[in-house]
C-alpha cells in the first residue's frame, strides 16, 4: 500500500464532453481557475488540455497553452504543472467499405515538432507521452504513436528537461516504454500512468492494474485511474497496490449518479478515500521530491 500519495487532477481532457456537463472548463481562465481550485482542494498536479474558447473543440494552440500556464504561475496557489503533448496523433479512417476516405475534421496528424512546441516554449515540470497506438473507443478513430515518433518525442522531451509522464493504456505499451527507456530515451526513474477503461485497451480492473504494475519497471513511480463510474474505485485500489491516483473531468463527469462534479470535488472525494485508508495526501513540494521533477520557470 502506498502510504503517501500524490493526486493528480486532469482538468479538462480533448474529449466530447463539452455537451454532456454544463461546466466543462473551456477558455484558458476556466482552465486555469478550475486548476487552481482542485489545487486548493488537494491536487499535487494538473495535467491540462486546452480547447477552442469559442466552439469547446480540442486544441493544441501553443497561445492558448500559454495563456492557461501563464494565470496558474501568476497565482499564489503552488502546484505542478503536467501538459499533453498527446495531441497531433489523431488519425480516423473511412468506413470499413472505404477506410482511406479519411475523415479530415477528425484527423489531426503533426510533425514531432509541432506536438511539443509549446513543451519547448513553456518548460512545464511534466509532460505526458503517450507510448502507443490503439483503437480510441467505438469508431474509426485511432490514437497513433508509431515507435519511431515516440523515440523522437522522448528525445525532444529529455532535451528541454522536463519529465516525461509516460502514459499506458495497454500491456504493449509498457513494453514500448521499456524499450524506450533501455534506448537511454527516457531517464531513471520513469514516471507511468496507467490509464485503464478506455475502449479497447486496458479495463479498468484490480486484476488488470496490478497486472500493468508488475510489468513496469522495478524503479517506476506510477500513478492510475479509471475511466466514468470506476475513477473511485481505481483510486482505492491504486493506494492497494502502492501507486498514485488521478482523478478529474476529463476521466468522469459525475461525482455521485447523476450529479454533476467539479474538479476540485473530484479531488476533494479523492483525498476523502485516501485519508479514509490511513494513508496521507502530498503536498506540491513532496511530489516534486516523489517524481523527481526539477522544477522550471
Amino acid at each position: 500500500m502506498n502510504n503517501e500519495v500524490v493526486i493528480t487532477c486532469a482538468i479538462t481532457g480533448s474529449g466530447d464532453t463539452v455537451g454532456r456537463h454544463p461546466n466543462i472548463p473551456i477558455t484558458p481562465q476556466q482552465i486555469a481557475d478550475a486548476a487552481l481550485e482542485a489545487a486548493r482542494a488537494g491536487a499535487a498536479v494538473v495535467h491540462l488540455h486546452v480547447r477552442d474558447p469559442e466552439t469547446g473543440a480540442p486544441s493544441r494552440d501553443p497561445d492558448l497553452f500559454k495563456q492557461t500556464v501563464d494565470i496558474i504561475r501568476s497565482s499564489d496557489t503552488d502546484v505542478v504543472i503536467n501538459l499533453t503533448a498527446g495531441m497531433g496523433g489523431d488519425l480516423t479512417l473511412g468506413p470499413p467499405d472505404n477506410p482511406m476516405a479519411i475523415d479530415q475534421a477528425g484527423t489531426d496528424m503533426a510533425p514531432w515538432h509541432e506536438r511539443v512546441s509549446y513543451v519547448d516554449q513553456l518548460r512545464p515540470e511534466i509532460c505526458t507521452l503517450d507510448c502507443g497506438t490503439m483503437n480510441f473507443g467505438h469508431g474509426d478513430y485511432i490514437m497513433t504513436n508509431t515507435p519511431t515518433m515516440l523515440a523522437k518525442l522522448a528525445e525532444a522531451i529529455a532535451s528541454y528537461g522536463v519529465k516525461p509522464e509516460i502514459e499506458v493504456f495497454d500491456a504493449g505499451h509498457i513494453t514500448m516504454a521499456n524499450a524506450l527507456i533501455d534506448r537511454g530515451l527516457i531517464q531513471a526513474p520513469p514516471l507511468f500512468q496507467l490509464c485503464l477503461g478506455i475502449p479497447y485497451g486496458a479495463q479498468a480492473s484490480p486484476n488488470m492494474m496490478r497486472a500493468m504494475r508488475d510489468e513496469l519497471p522495478t524503479d517506476a513511480v506510477w500513478s492510475g485511474f479509471g475511466i466514468s463510474r470506476l475513477q473511485m474505485p481505481m483510486v482505492a485500489q491504486a493506494i492497494l497496490l502502492g501507486g498514485n491516483v488521478r482523478v478529474g473531468l476529463e476521466d468522469n463527469l459525475y461525482l455521485d449518479k447523476g450529479v454533476f462534479a467539479s474538479n476540485a470535488q473530484l479531488v476533494e472525494r479523492a483525498r476523502q478515500i485516501i485519508e479514509l485508508m490511513g494513508a496521507r495526501v502530498l503536498t506540491p513540494a513532496e511530489a516534486r521530491e516523489k517524481f523527481h521533477l526539477t522544477k522550471q520557470v
